[in-house]
């Protein structure tokens, strides 16, 4: 099966260039959409996932790193592409799972699309287990809260977890034992994870453990956890929240 692409460069002959060049050195890649726009293509992304995005670096609205960031699905397999090669130790930690230098190099081409693959491939075998697992149901008990991160699968009770607080297109979990984990989530999408009968979102940037709270300063709009972690209430949520509490 073809691996669906989307390209994004801002010059106009590049990306025809560098779509001919897909096409034509490998039957493995049909590119689906191409953009010049960086805001068009992140659009089009969210509702669109590709197989893989290969991704110019320099653009003068919004450079490839950037666009990386802003992207809401952090699972699609991102290709770098850029004709200078100081970018590539960059590229790699800025989660793109390879970089090609123009004009591309039909083996380098053979090597990525195998990289590729084997990233799709890895991402659906996890989806698939963590979908099994968090469907199971053990005994009539309530399900575990099932977190996929650093390619494993953690199992937490309710009360492992005190709250969650957002840090642009990842969020990291403050656990209990003093731990925290890191995930490739916005906060929107750790809100859909989490029970809605234990966990409630009193911030943009934070969602608590209601069972962990010990108390609420009214005056001051911030509750206190167990661990005497102090969380903002968001005025928007009080009204929400003190109807829970």
């Amino acid at each position: 099966m073809k691996l669906r692409a989307v390209i994004v460069d801002d010059e106009e002959k590049a990306l025809q260039s560098l779509q001919w060049e897909l096409t034509n050195f490998s039957d493995d890649i049909e590119v689906v959409a191409s953009f010049t726009d960086p805001m068009e293509a992140l659009d089009y992304l969210a509702l669109t996932p590709p197989d893989c995005l290969f991704l110019d670096i320099e653009m003068p609205t919004m450079d490839g790193f950037q666009f990386i960031q802003k992207m809401q699905n952090p699972d699609v397999a991102v290709v770098i592409t850029t004709a200078y090669n100081q970018y590539a130790i960059k590229a790699l930690k800025n989660e793109a799972i390879d970089y090609l230098l123009k004009p591309i190099d039909s083996d380098d081409l053979k090597d990525t699309i195998a990289k590729i693959r084997k990233h799709n491939s890895k991402n659906l075998t996890a989806e698939r287990l963590e979908r099994i697992l968090t469907e199971q149901q053990v005994g009539g008990q309530k399900k575990r809260i099932t977190l996929n991160t650093d390619g494993k699968l953690l199992f937490l009770e309710n009360d492992d977890i005190l709250y969650a607080e957002s840090d642009g297109n990842y969020s990291t979990i403050y656990l209990a034992n003093g731990q925290k984990i890191v995930l490739t989530k916005k906060l929107k999408e750790v809100a859909q994870i989490l029970p809605e009968d234990s966990f409630f979102r009193v911030h943009n940037s934070y969602i608590i453990n209601l069972n962990m709270i010990a108390e609420f300063i009214k005056t001051d709009g911030y509750v206190v956890l167990k661990s005497n972690h102090k969380i903002p209430v968001s005025r928007q949520k009080k009204s929400d929240f003190l109807d829970l509490i």
